[in-house]
């Protein structure tokens, strides 16, 4: 009697084993990575079959045809690195009610407006769908509506619409008869996913998934979803904001580090070209704790205001508090302030946030959030017009960041008129950093290391070479 050989299920990221299905990995903690390893041994022999179209000479390839399409939507477009490719499939994940709904509909009437778009609803109503259309304008004759959840069904509506731009809202709420499981299940998830990227690729269509993400933000489903996908993009924003950002985490067309930025509405969902201002707050005179510098997020330097708060405390545990920062950036941080400046912030809360809900994850953030929390701990305000930016290292020097001139000419577009950066970021290749100070030296033993610049008509860049440089230049 034969015995039956036993099945076991491998993660494919770290490969630990399992004798059964777990939807967590149980070593390296992904999700949806466990799948069978199967129990078949050896390799099976393929025979050779025919081929979809024959292999040529790759300069006789045509290009043309993967030329991006513009979506109507400018900041869209600039995401994914000129608009959508024929063929294409993307993936849009992000948090419930963040607006991706309301987005893709606004994109499917501006391309409808030229060509058939199919937009297939798995979680609302064609009701539901239609009256926000009415409310965001979104009413096109090229624009085909269903509310469908089966994939045989949907490709059935594909084939008598015959659209050139395919929604699917959301993929987790399509289901197939040929996959076990239920719908947004981990086998339900795959299938769907793979006929839907074959459908696109033999009908040259572009095609747009929604996806659902989990609690700590990441994709829901198994990974392969993404890999079968061109693009992955993300769509963030504050529940109590109306800013709106999306990025690209995986752009096989495009670059991976632009950003779109949008106004979400009662009218619907507007692009925001020119986003300089919305994240630096409005006040008369300078304001203790706070402190300017200039993000990048792709090819667009975005001025953005760093806050802190700083207050004596007598828990045994001082509270330390970020929104918007990398929180093991700012530790790093505070910590050089310790024992570099000699900044007594040990029993002192410290609270640190952005304006405008920005995240922060740029190095040139750090002087920036040194100086708010120096600011606020002193309740002296920095100089007016000041601008910030500087990547801050272990030992106390500043090292210089990318695009420099770029975030200058940004903040000098703004009104501001003086700059502190780090030194030789002016220069076309930054010079070594000499040796820092042995540990224990005391800033105030130390010489300013600082030279000034004249970096447009009324607009002065002031180079400091480490963190106590700067301090003075401030004070």
């Amino acid at each position: 009697m034969a015995t039956k050989q036993r099945v076991s299920y491998r993660c494919g990221e770290c490969g630990w084993t399992t004798a059964k299905w777990v939807g967590r990995c149980g070593e390296c903690q992904a999700w949806g990575t466990v799948e069978e390893a199967g129990a078949r041994q050896g390799v099976s022999v393929v025979k050779p079959g025919a081929v979809s179209a024959p292999a040529v000479p790759i300069g006789e390839v045509k290009a043309e045809v993967a030329h991006a399409r513009s979506t109507g939507v400018g900041e869209l477009d600039r995401v994914l690195g000129g608009g959508l490719v024929p063929g294409a499939v993307v993936l849009l994940a992000g948090e419930p009610g963040i607006g991706k709904s309301t987005l893709l509909l606004e994109a499917a009437a501006r391309t409808a407006a030229h060509e058939t778009v199919l937009y297939v609803t798995g979680e609302e109503s064609a009701a539901q769908v239609r009256m926000r259309a009415d409310r965001i304008g979104a009413i096109e004759s090229k624009l085909y509506l269903a509310a469908e959840t089966d994939l045989s069904a949907l490709v059935t509506h594909v084939e008598k619409v015959q659209p050139r731009m395919l929604i699917v809202d959301s993929v987790q709420t399509i289901g197939s008869a040929e996959a076990t499981g239920v719908p947004g299940g981990v086998t339900q998830v795959r299938e769907v996913a793979g006929n839907l990227v074959r459908l696109a690729k033999e009908r040259g269509m572009s095609t747009v998934l929604v996806g659902h993400v989990t609690k700590d933000g990441t994709i829901a489903g198994p990974r392969v979803l993404e890999h079968l996908v061109d693009v992955v993009l993300h769509f963030e924003g504050d529940r109590n904001s109306r800013l709106r950002m999306v990025r690209a985490v995986k752009n096989r067309f495009g670059p991976i580090d632009e950003v779109g930025c949008f106004d979400l509405n009662e009218r619907g969902i507007t692009g925001i070209t020119d986003p300089s201002g919305l994240f630096l707050s409005r006040h008369a005179e300078p304001v203790p704790g706070t402190c300017v510098t200039v993000t990048i997020e792709g090819t667009r330097p975005i001025p953005a205001e760093v806050q802190a708060l700083v207050g004596p405390t007598e828990a045994p545990q001082p509270r330390r508090t970020s929104s918007g920062l990398d929180s093991y950036r700012v530790a790093m941080v505070l910590a050089v302030m310790e024992r570099r400046l000699q900044a007594k912030i040990g029993k002192c809360d410290v609270f640190t946030a952005t304006v405008g809900g920005i995240r922060l994850t740029d190095p040139a953030v750090d002087l920036a959030l040194m100086l708010s929390v120096v600011s606020a701990a002193a309740d002296q305000a920095l100089p007016a017009g000041l601008i910030v930016l500087g990547e801050v290292g272990l030992a106390g020097e500043l090292r210089p960041v990318r695009d420099v001139r770029r975030r200058l000419s940004e903040a000098a577009r703004l009104g501001f008129t003086r700059a502190l950066v780090p030194k030789g970021s002016l220069e076309e290749e930054a010079p070594k950093l000499e040796r820092a100070p042995s540990r224990g030296h005391l800033v105030a033993v130390r010489e300013p290391v600082l030279r000034t610049t004249t970096f447009a008509p009324g607009f002065e860049v002031t180079e400091a070479e480490y963190v106590w440089d700067a301090l003075s230049h401030v004070r």
